[in-house]
């Protein structure tokens, strides 16, 4: 896969204040919520790291140094954990740690929409492309690769320099997602499309197909974000700059593999620790037998 070995550099946008999850957020980054014995933005990295990601950039705000600390090496704990015989300890906590110079933390400034968030991370992605991820959106593989290496292979497939994760949702739920515009067939997993929308009233809305959390951009998004046009909202919109790049770069939406939960609210959360347990209850019983 030549085209997919570029993509080496991922964005974690993850600023965001979790007003959804207070009064535990006043003091617990949304992005390290448990799922299970894991933060949702270690299951994140993992899927990164799957996908052959080599560079992490974390966007973050006030209050998330928890993140950091977390994928930081604790030499000390480590020590502790060995001598106390507590091997497989030590080794689950030195193997969340990422290398030295593989960890890139930004901070945003002000919260002023996707789009600005990731446009912090201009200086750092090397003029390549690069993918996005939001932590907020657990997407578990049952039975194969993460969402993000099924999107690489699909991009060097399709050629296509602009890429999303797409699912198909309700139409009274489109008013939630950017949504796409489709050039064609909407069947099968990779869809072409001729524009994007963000968050459009049911009745205007060209399609069902939604964007999720997963992307693979261009570099010349940079730009486009760096302009600081305002869309819904008051803010600056990754939908927005990606819309603009389709007549030049085109732009497809990858049907992704697995169940999406979304963790940004209550419900979303619960759901996802449920998954985890029983695909860790299966895995451990078939272990057993």
């Amino acid at each position: 896969m030549t085209q997919a070995s570029q993509i080496k550099t991922v964005v974690f946008p993850v600023g965001g204040s979790g007003t959804r999850f207070l009064p535990i957020t006043k003091s617990v980054p949304k992005e390290m919520l448990p799922i299970l014995d894991q933060p949702l933005i270690h299951y994140c990295v993992q899927e990164a790291r799957e996908a052959g990601i080599e560079r992490f950039i974390f966007v973050t705000g006030r209050g998330k140094v928890a993140i950091e600390d977390f994928f930081d090496r604790d030499i000390s704990l480590e020590r502790e954990l060995t001598e106390k015989n507590k091997r497989d300890y030590a080794k689950k906590v030195r193997e969340v740690s990422l290398e030295s110079g593989q960890m890139i933390y930004v901070r945003q400034p002000e919260p002023l929409g996707l789009g600005h968030a990731i446009a912090c991370a201009a200086p750092w992605v090397n003029n390549e492309p690069f993918a996005v991820m939001l932590p907020d959106d657990f997407i578990l593989n049952k039975n194969g690769p993460g969402a993000l290496a099924q999107m690489i292979e699909a991009y060097d497939y399709a050629k296509s320099p602009c890429m999303a994760a797409v699912m198909t949702v309700p139409q009274e739920a489109t008013s939630s997602y950017g949504i796409l515009d489709p050039a064609g067939s909407t069947e099968g997993q990779l869809i072409a499309a001729k524009g994007l929308v963000e968050k459009p009233k049911p009745e205007l809305a060209p399609s069902c197909e939604a964007i999720v959390g997963r992307y693979i951009l261009p570099p010349q998004i940079m730009d486009e974000l760096l302009k600081g046009k305002t869309g819904a909202g008051g803010e600056i919109q990754l939908t927005d700059a990606m819309a603009k790049l389709i007549p030049e770069n085109g732009f497809c939406g990858y049907r992704y593999v697995g169940d999406r939960y979304d963790c940004g609210n209550h419900e979303g959360w619960l759901q996802a620790n449920n998954a985890a347990f029983a695909l860790r209850k299966k895995a451990e019983e078939e272990k057993a037998a």
